[in-house]
């Protein structure tokens, strides 16, 4: 079979190739590409694969209409809704997913990020390497806080235990309760109440048209007004618009965003941009040099290798 790559995978060449050996010490062929935007020349790229691999890169449906021998699409990313599912079912084709790669490397970002914004890391750094002290700064613990963790799925739920391994007493919701997190002491409740409640916010929801706008004005409004929002799942189960707004004007305490509305590169005048008490980033929740190649790993040894094997892992559709 031929598998296409259609984009780097942030893994060496080298490292790449060595992890699909069995595959094509088996008689497989590998493509591998870096990344283009340009629709005519995806069309070129996939036209004869009958597997194909894709990060977070958007996947339009003429694209997938134009490999005539597609079988199967092995998505080396945890979300899927950059991809034209309806496309691939009109052509019968198989489609995984990679969940589980980021499940270390999200969290630890969730409390980087939180830590950085609460202890001043990064306007601090300026401040000493100007010549100034620590005056003036504020400095706040995550300790005997109420954290508050919409979802909870395998990031979800390690962001709960660190958070009880921080002292903090953890809030939760999901359409599915964790019982192990609930013995460790995690009180489940309402979305509301958990966002009445919480001093920090940590969404890790896919993104869904049920989540889409989750967390809107009317939801910010009922925030407590030192409460710290935590995005590094999807740009826009939160209405970024929103959250700057009530940033700005002081209605509540902060925001850590690591994912947008686009990817980035921002336009200079994104709301968020101009907005106080953030720490911002280019959507790097994912991005570890482990966590890279750990997905590798699993679009490989895992998702291509069981489909020729006739099993259909980490199943999309």
């Amino acid at each position: 079979m031929k598998i296409v790559v259609l984009e780097s995978l942030a893994v060496a060449e080298e490292k790449l190739r060595d992890i699909a050996k069995p595959l094509t010490d088996a008689g497989n062929e590998l493509i591998i590409y870096d990344k283009t935007d340009d629709i005519n020349l995806q069309k070129e790229r996939v036209a004869d694969a009958d597997i194909l691999v894709i990060a977070n890169m958007p996947l339009k449906g003429e694209v997938i209409r134009a490999a005539k021998n597609l079988k199967y699409l092995s998505i080396a990313f945890t979300g899927f809704d950059h991809v034209n599912l309806e496309a691939c079912r009109e052509n019968n084709i198989l489609v995984s997913n990679a969940a589980g790669y980021a499940t270390v490397a999200v969290p630890e970002l969730v409390f980087g990020s939180l830590i950085s914004l609460l202890r001043s890391i990064v306007p601090l750094d300026k401040v000493t390497r100007d010549g100034g002290t620590k005056e003036g700064s504020r400095q706040q613990e995550i300790y005997g806080k109420k954290f508050g963790v919409i979802g909870t799925g395998a990031i979800g739920s390690r962001v709960a235990k660190i958070a009880l391994a921080f002292g903090a007493s953890v809030l939760a919701q999901s359409n599915n309760e964790d019982e192990e997190l609930k013995a460790l002491g995690v009180e489940y409740c309402s979305l509301d109440d958990l966002i009445k409640e919480s001093d920090f916010i940590s969404i890790n929801t896919p993104l869904t048209p049920s989540t889409k706008g989750l967390i809107n004005k009317e939801k910010i409004a009922l925030m407590k007004k030192n409460a710290i929002v935590i995005n590094t799942a999807r740009g826009p189960v939160v209405d970024n618009d929103a959250l700057a707004e009530a940033l700005k004007s002081g209605r509540i305490g902060g925001a850590c965003i690591d994912v947008f509305d686009k990817e980035p590169p921002l336009d200079k005048d994104y709301s968020l941009l101009s907005a106080p008490n953030t720490v911002l980033m280019p959507h790097v929740g994912f991005a570890t040099e482990e966590a890279m190649v750990r997905r590798a790993h699993i679009v490989f040894d895992d998702n291509i290798a069981g489909y020729i094997r006739g099993e259909h892992v980490n199943k999309v559709i």
